[in-house]
């Protein structure tokens, strides 16, 4: 199983290099099932196998010029912010389970699980599909762009904190439907978000891991990163429009795979 684990490392770091984003919707199950990891503590190792795989690449996408870093940094900082207020205060406050009816229950992880899928559908649909023909998004004032930049980051770390995700399918659509920036560009931006967020998640668990399998760890992330280089040598010969879809049409099959999972359980 082992060797599998491998082989769908490398499709993750791919993942991660063509479109900027699923890393974790892939590394989590790798690690669970394949490496039989313990949920838990696959939350914490991917944090780590994603946050170090997206750093590389967004410093090789820096390097050509393709990473916006004040949008990034201005979506980043609020994002941050709205991860530790929903870690810290929405999850711990939600019951489980949510709700009970006779021998029915509703549980906290089904919730969340649930609300993952749902949004991967949602962002997916908002990627795939075409804007009609002379339809112009309104032009904001600089100061005004800001803070709606902010506001989505705030919005976007917020959910993603309650899903446990690196957020790279919100981010992207973001970044791309809602501010206007051209999918490579987008992907160059998301990797740097995703890298520092899950980079500052790991550090804030490792109190709660005395005990990393480091040799695990940097062997996944290893060729992660050999993926994640195939990905964006792949990703040259890939129209805009086309890796746009291609992300689009990737989320909507794992969100689509989630919630059929999810309401089986119910």
């Amino acid at each position: 199983m082992e060797i599998l684990g491998y082989v769908a490392s490398i499709f993750m770091g791919l993942s991660l290099g063509m479109i900027g984003g699923g890393g974790s919707i892939l590394t989590v199950p790798i690690l669970v099932y394949l490496f039989q990891t313990h949920p838990v503590t696959a939350t914490a190792y991917s944090l780590f196998i994603v946050g170090s795989t997206a750093l590389v690449g967004g410093l090789s996408y820096l390097k050509k010029g393709e990473v916006d870093l004040k949008t990034g940094f201005i979506f980043a900082v609020p994002s941050f912010i709205g991860v530790y207020l929903t870690r810290a205060f929405v999850v711990p406050a939600l019951p489980d389970p949510v709700f009970s009816i006779d021998s029915f229950v509703f549980s906290k992880p089904l919730l969340i699980m649930l609300v993952f899928a749902v949004l991967m559908v949602a962002a997916s649909v908002s990627m795939i599909r075409t804007k009609k023909a002379g339809a112009k998004k309104a032009e904001l004032s600089p100061t005004a762009k800001v803070v709606f930049i902010g506001l989505e980051g705030l919005i976007v770390g917020g959910v993603t904190g309650f899903v446990g995700a690196g957020g790279g399918f919100l981010i992207i659509p973001a970044l791309v439907v809602l501010v206007g920036m051209p999918m490579k560009l987008a992907v160059g931006t998301s990797l740097f978000i995703i890298a520092a967020k899950s980079l500052i998640g790991f550090l804030g668990d490792l109190q709660h891991h005395a005990q990393i399998e480091w040799s695990l760890l940097t062997s996944i992330t290893g060729i992660a990163v050999v993926g994640l280089f195939l990905g964006m040598y792949f990703s040259k010969s890939v129209s805009e429009k086309g890796l746009k879809k291609g992300f689009g049409y990737f989320v909507l099959i794992m969100g689509a795979f989630i919630l059929f999972d999810q309401i089986k359980r119910l």
